[in-house]
């Protein structure tokens, strides 16, 4: 077992990381039985804050890089412990000491990130490649009210550029304002925080408020609640501070003003699955359920575990760049739960989650029995504009 920093120096190093929060706990060990990871292995959160407290870091420990930050272990602490800043602040001193020690995946995206401003590698003049069939105009204060920001996630990934694509003929339906910045525009760099990589996230952080500045936004729509809490709630810290609506937010707005109309029942049962990010850690409950269950002909069920006790589909906290072990993926225990549902389909509101849970179906052979959809193309559908 290496350690590194220990005792006073590994305190100090923990604290000057944004881990200070370790000094609450008292070791009730309630986040070790809130942790998702202890349904398929053993994770010991309650002993992690306890190492953090007495200075001393395992570097050879896998633990520390598992956290997704689905923040169940936050939500009931009795301490309220910031459990996840103990453990990105660990990260932090990891990646600082021990870089070549952090999984192959994570050190991957962080080269690409980088390097492209993205963590797929793509080129940034690629960014805007799914709009190209969209006629999604450029960004300009002077003639659009809001700005699309669609996350790396459907910008790159090809197996969910029809998010993006459904998103921006749904809003454009629905008569929104909008334009996006293309190359202009970086990762928000969330997931790389939350991994540990502070000097990263503030660069790229800072590369889109200067963008956002230039270009004159005020307000901005995003279908990722990742994006959506790193605008919202670190931008703000930089000097970065604008108005962030979630795709979910906007689309209930429409519905309460009765701007929302159907033309094709959709006759579907549909299961719906709260993002960490947008559920946990934004409240934001409500809004998704409106929306689905405003769809003629949908039977909207609720997961066995759901809202402020919603499983994690196991992307956050950077764990979407790193391997997952086959029989460890939560993604996978939710799929074979919305098939034991009966569901037609699965739909969530969060990039991460529609990634996971699309390779899940594959792997499990699911795909014949239930599709993935985001939110954005169960309402386009049945608004008859797919």
């Amino acid at each position: 077992m290496e350690y590194i920093a220990p005792f006073k120096e590994g305190i100090d190093l923990i604290k000057d990381s944004g881990g200070d929060a370790f000094k609450l706990c008292w070791q009730c060990g309630l986040c070790s039985a809130s942790c998702p990871w202890n349904m398929v292995r053993s994770f010991m959160t309650h002993r992690m804050i306890c190492q953090s407290r007495y200075g001393l870091l395992d570097m050879e420990d896998e633990d520390w890089w598992l956290c997704s930050t689905c923040n169940q272990c936050v939500s009931r602490c009795p301490r309220g412990v910031a459990i996840t800043d103990v453990i990105r602040a660990a990260r932090r001193i990891m990646l600082e000491f021990q870089y070549e020690k952090a999984p192959a995946g994570l050190r991957s995206a962080v080269g690409n990130l980088t390097v492209k401003g993205n963590p797929w590698g793509g080129e940034r003049s690629k960014r805007a490649a799914w709009a190209e069939t969209q006629g999604v105009e450029p960004y300009s204060s002077e003639q659009h009210r809001l700005l699309y920001s669609p996350c790396c996630v459907l910008a790159y990934d090809p197996k969910l550029g029809s998010v993006a694509r459904a998103t921006a003929a749904l809003l454009k339906s629905t008569g929104a304002s909008f334009g996006i910045l293309g190359e202009k525009e970086s990762c928000c760099g969330e997931s790389v925080r939350k991994a540990g990589n502070e000097a990263l996230f503030e660069s790229l952080a800072k590369s889109n408020i200067a963008a956002f500045r230039e270009k004159g936004v005020r307000e901005i729509i995003v279908s990722s609640p990742h994006c959506y809490t790193t605008f919202k709630e670190e931008y703000p810290r930089l000097n970065g501070e604008m108005k962030v609506l979630h795709l979910t937010q906007y689309l209930a707005g429409l519905l309460d003003k009765g701007k929302l109309s159907y033309k094709k029942p959709l006759r579907k049962k549909i299961v719906y699955h709260d993002p960490c990010y947008l559920g946990r850690h934004n409240g934001i409950y409500e809004e998704p359920r409106r929306v689905l269950g405003s769809v003629p002909g949908v039977t909207l069920m609720d997961e066995v575990e759901c809202r402020e006790n919603s499983l994690c589909c196991g992307g956050g906290g950077g764990r979407i760049w790193m391997e997952t072990l086959k029989g460890q993926r939560f993604s996978d225990i939710l799929v074979e739960q919305a098939v034991a549902m009966g569901a037609d389909i699965l739909a969530t509101a969060c990039p991460y989650c529609l990634l996971n849970f699309k390779d899940s179906v594959v792997t499990s052979d699911k795909a014949d029995a239930l599709e993935i959809k985001d939110i954005s193309e169960v309402v386009l559908e049945a608004m008859g504009e797919e």
